[in-house]
This record gives structure tokens, sequence and C-alpha cells, in this order.
């Protein structure tokens, strides 16, 4: 539950936090450079703002965690309200923190699927269905990027353009793969149909 705007738990520090999830569109996946925009267009912005973070993307769900000011929080979220690429956005928390979990990342994507995960604990989460977690998962979920994160840096890697990711090619090679035997019995029954339409069509003009 936000503490912003509270009289009771005024926040202090000016520095706030923004954790939201939210459901990719027709429009996102049928990009294929979604999440290579998201964040080459983010990072830009978000340096200038001195907001920091990192988005998860997988099994057609997002998780975002932003860090800066109420304001400029504030104004990020009015963006992402109307931000096509998305929808159902829930926010899970928007509140007052005494530091920052991800400095030297302006915004970086990682993308989620159980194939790609080495991490025994992120493997938990998979697959990723934020929007079924109980209230105490996100948290825990988060911890775990954050010592991804201090990995990251510590080998200094901060910033990195993101891998160049499909969203719609992922998608659909991960339905293909969990879905072979049946792509390839319909691929074979729709040849045979053409075939035989094929055949049908040149005996009557014989």
């Amino acid at each position: 539950m936000s503490t912003i705007n509270d009289s009771t738990n005024p926040v202090t520090t000016g520095l706030c936090q923004f954790v939201y999830i939210s459901k990719i569109t027709s429009t996102g996946l049928s990009s294929p450079s979604t999440l290579n925009d998201i964040s080459e267009g983010s990072i830009a912005r978000n340096r200038a703002d001195n907001i920091t973070g990192i988005l998860c993307y997988g099994n057609g769900y997002f998780l975002q965690y932003i860090e800066g000011s109420e304001q400029d929080l504030t104004n990020l979220k009015n963006r992402l309200l109307v931000d096509g690429r998305h929808k159902e956005l829930q926010i899970l928390d928007f509140s007052e923190i005494s530091k920052r979990r991800f400095t030297d990342w302006s915004l970086r994507s990682v993308t989620l699927e159980r194939w790609m995960m080495k991490e025994p604990e992120l493997k938990k989460f998979m697959p990723f269905q934020p929007y079924e977690w109980a209230p105490n998962e996100w948290p825990a979920f988060l911890d775990i990027l954050q010592g991804y994160y201090e990995e990251q840096v510590r080998i200094g890697n901060i910033d990195t353009p993101p891998i160049k990711y499909s969203t719609l090619g992922v998608t659909l090679s991960k339905v293909i793969g969990q879905h072979q035997a049946f792509f390839l019995i319909q691929t074979v029954l729709g040849l045979m149909i053409i075939l035989t339409v094929l055949w049908l069509v040149l005996s009557d003009k014989v």
C-alpha cells in the first residue's frame, strides 16, 4: 500500500519506489522490437529524471520496479497508463524508501522464461505469472533480482543495451516447442486438404 500523501506516514526522504505488473497487448506482441524500444527509450529519459530500476518480461506479463522522486514516478505512472503496449496495469506498491536498489541501472530489461533461467531461486517463480502471486512474493522476487544486479555491477555490466529480443518470435518459438506434434499433424492435414482440392479441380478440367 502506498504511503504517498498519507499524513500519518509522510514522505521524508523524497525517494520512492513504484512497482507494478501488467499484461502485454496484441499491439506490443506484434512488434518485433517492443522490449528493445521500451528499454532504449526509457534509459535516456530515466537518466534525465534520475529514475533507476528494472523491467521484467515473461509469459506475456510485465513486472517493473522503478525508483526516484515522487513527482517523477507519478509522471511516469501517468505515461504508462496510456501506453498501448500493455494493459491491466496493477500497482503493487508506491511508497517511500530509504535507498535505491538499482542505483546504476536506468532501466535494465530481463526476459523471464523457464528455459532461460539458471538461477534456482528464480525458477521457483516460473512460469512467470505475477498476477497469481501472494502479496509477499513480489518483494522476494525483487530481492533475487537485486542479488543479480549486484553481481552484474561487480563485473561492470551497467546500462548495457538490451539484448535484441523479439517478443513475438520467442512467444511463437515457445508455442511451437510445446506443441510440435500438434503443429506437425495440422500441417500434414492441411497439405493433404490442399492436394485433394487441387486434384479435384484438375480432375474436372480433364
